[in-house]
């Protein structure tokens, strides 16, 4: 496959064969010993300048910056807990008569982004910057593409910032590379889950693994990924929920069980929806869904103050969020009254359409009293839920799986936490009653005859396992991406996942010879005109006299065995 490289690649790819033919190889194979991290080095030396650890110091990064000053200069090198700043004295590096390996190495062949490894003592420079001064250094891994270069002045300001969104999640590696700030998003991640499975270790609760690829795709209202199995040739969907599987652990004999879950859900994209997204679901037996309200709240505070430096209050725009237990409680029909002025309990069909029309909410025929309930909920009262509130008891149609609840038999014993807007969380006193639980399933399987894509297959497996007997039993899950963009300041759940799903890259033709060709660039200057300025485009936006510089400084340097350009010949180019 064709490539077209820029001059800066090209030079990249010289100096490449350049480090070989001095004999160095550019992606050595043997460990590189570290005897610190770049952080270990700051915070240590800062505390105990004078211990001998700092005489003999061993690190390694990436070379993001180089200012050469002759005989001297000074390079930032970053690894993953930050960046350190290195100087280095030519006669130092080279004790002898052979400059090579500073001259030429380091001054011209070493690029920013490489990877080296060096070795030296730490000094605090006369503007109190720790630094490793330099007494010998090793090429780790040569980079061949230029990173993008993100300058800041003495005000802080941030200039040439590589922030397209698109380009940020499609080429993550470099994001994590030039933007401060994108790894440590990714390190409080990894800390919200590390606190959430601690807290369910201390009650001992046991953490388990469920299939990915099921059958049936139960547990939720949601349209599935399908694939195929070739050796035992059936239909197989990607889950897109682990409830049931859950459930059927809870029959086995285990009272307390827990999963960190990818699910999948082939639906719409948008700042808070991605159709691969990570949800934890737990449950517990003997339990009902106060318990597992008490247990939510508890649970997100101590979350919280473990990533949140013991603070319970976090920062999201320009909004002030508090997980300080107990949360505020409201039943979802008392907040449709509130915010809308219709009482619609015990209402029908029609009366909620006759509702949704009323409020300017759009239906389709195949809706259900469900979803015509959740469409009102989720367009007039979601958005006013701000800080963390439980929004409890559950019209029937909308929780399948869900206990009835024990004093209006309309309701289920169903919660969701809303914070922001958004639900991050819902939970049920579980429907353990295996002939309900068929009615229920029939139903849905209505709602799909009506149209309704989302509604619930029947699981005649987990109906087996329910009469065979599961105790009262309290479940809840929580959408780990939702809760992480909440307690890093992200309104996008694009910028909690490494690798957010994206649209194939358009992928623009390569600009060939031909292209200059056809503009009247001879043959024998085509491909050099395009390894200068990549495509006509470029070239038609300088002017004639840069160009004509340009390529003559171009053959110069190259040793071309073509005729110089004269400024007339490149004038008939445009």
């Amino acid at each position: 496959m064709s490539q077209h490289l820029s001059e800066q690649e090209l030079q990249r790819r010289e100096a490449l064969e350049k480090l070989r033919s001095l004999g160095i190889e550019p992606y050595p194979a043997a460990e590189y010993h570290l005897s610190h991290s770049h952080a270990e080095v700051h915070s240590g030396f800062e505390q105990a300048p004078a211990d001998k650890a700092w005489k003999e110091v061993s690190l390694a990064g990436r070379l993001m910056t180089k200012r050469i000053m002759g005989k001297a200069s000074f390079a930032d090198l970053q690894d993953a807990s930050g960046r350190m700043q290195l100087y280095f004295n030519r006669d130092e590096i080279c004790p002898g008569e052979d400059k090579t390996l500073y001259n030429e190495v380091f001054k011209k062949l070493l690029d920013i982004g490489d990877f080296i490894g060096v070795k030296g003592f730490v000094f605090k420079t006369q503007m109190g910057e720790t630094t490793l001064h330099v007494k010998e250094f090793t090429v780790l891994s040569k980079s061949l593409r230029p990173l993008p270069v993100v300058k800041k002045d003495e005000e802080g300001q941030v200039y040439d910032a590589f922030s397209d969104p698109e380009q940020r999640y499609r080429m993550r590696y470099v994001d994590l590379i030039v933007n401060e700030g994108v790894r440590e998003t990714f390190a409080k991640r990894t800390k919200i889950i590390s606190a959430m499975r601690a807290f369910f270790n201390a009650r001992g609760y046991l953490e388990v693994e469920t299939p990915i690829l099921q059958p049936i795709p139960g547990g939720a209202a949601a349209r599935p990924f399908i694939t195929h199995h070739n050796a035992l040739d059936i239909p197989l969907y990607l889950r897109i929920a682990n409830e049931l599987y859950l459930k059927r652990l809870i029959v086995g004999g285990y009272e307390g069980v827990y999963e960190f879950a990818k699910d999948f859900r082939n639906e719409g994209m948008d700042r808070t929806h991605n159709p691969e997204f990570t949800v934890m679901e737990i449950y517990v037996a003997y339990k009902d869904y106060f318990w597992m309200m008490e247990f939510t709240e508890q649970m997100l505070e101590h979350v919280v103050k473990s990533v949140n430096g013991g603070s319970t209050v976090v920062t999201l725009g320009d909004r002030e969020l508090d997980f300080k237990a107990p949360f505020k409680r409201i039943s979802m029909m008392d907040a449709i009254k509130e915010h809308t002025g219709f009482d619609i309990s015990g209402m029908d069909e029609k009366a909620l359409r006759d509702v949704c029309k009323k409020l300017h909410i759009e239906t389709d025929p195949s809706m259900g009293k469900g979803k015509l309930i959740d469409e009102i909920f989720g367009e007039k009262c979601e958005p006013h839920y701000i800080q963390p509130t439980f929004i409890m008891d559950y019209p029937k149609e909308m929780s399948p799986l869900c206990k009835e609840h024990r004093e209006n038999p309309a309701l289920t014993e169903r919660f969701e936490l809303m914070i922001n807007g958004k639900e991050i969380a819902n939970a049920y006193s579980e429907l353990n009653d295996p002939i309900d639980q068929r009615v229920r399933f029939e139903q849905q399987l209505e709602l799909s005859e009506k149209g309704d894509d989302e509604a619930m297959f029947i699981d005649q497996d987990f109906l087996r396992a329910l009469e065979f007997g599961m105790p009262p039993t309290s479940g809840m899950g929580i959408g780990i991406d939702r809760l992480t963009m909440l307690l890093t300041n992200n309104s996008s759940i694009q910028e909690v996942l490494f690798f957010p799903q994206m649209r194939p890259e358009k992928k623009p033709a390569l600009p060939s010879k031909k292209d200059f060709e056809d503009l009247g660039v001879p043959a024998e200057w085509s491909a050099h005109t395009l390894a200068v300025f990549g495509t006509v485009e470029k070239l038609k936006e300088a002017k004639p006299t840069q160009v004509h510089q340009q390529m003559n400084g171009y053959r110069k340097k190259k040793k071309l065995e073509v005729v110089a350009l004269q400024l007339s010949d490149v004038e008939r180019w445009y």
